[in-house]
């Protein structure tokens, strides 16, 4: 999902005195929170692309949810105030097929 860090900057990291891993080993998550993080990055990912794709600006996509725009820019930042309903909704609304959702979760 997230970009994958150089073995470079890695090291220098380290070096540095840093501590590098990741998200799952530093909140201590079991896998199925793991798992639903994410489910909820991917499904954010392609939201906030459907909606550029379709050259939307947030604000219409709230007007077509009937929605506000700072809720859309939740949607789009994977906030954990935006359940997973919604963000479904938003991606079907548009224009997302099952075959879109499952690719979004799935790469």
């Amino acid at each position: 999902m997230a970009s994958e860090m150089t073995a470079a900057k890695r090291r220098r990291l380290e070096r540095a005195g840093w501590k590098v891993g990741n998200a799952r080993s530093f909140l201590e998550l079991k896998d199925a929170e793991s798992t639903l993080v994410e489910l909820r990055l991917a499904l954010s990912k392609e939201f906030r692309a459907l909606r550029a794709r379709n050259g939307l600006s947030q604000g219409q996509v709230a007007a077509l949810l009937e929605s506000s725009q700072s809720r859309v820019a939740k949607m789009e930042s994977a906030d954990v105030s935006v359940s997973l309903d919604l963000l479904l909704r938003g991606l079907i609304s548009l224009g997302a097929s099952r075959r879109d959702l499952a690719k979004a979760i799935t790469d």
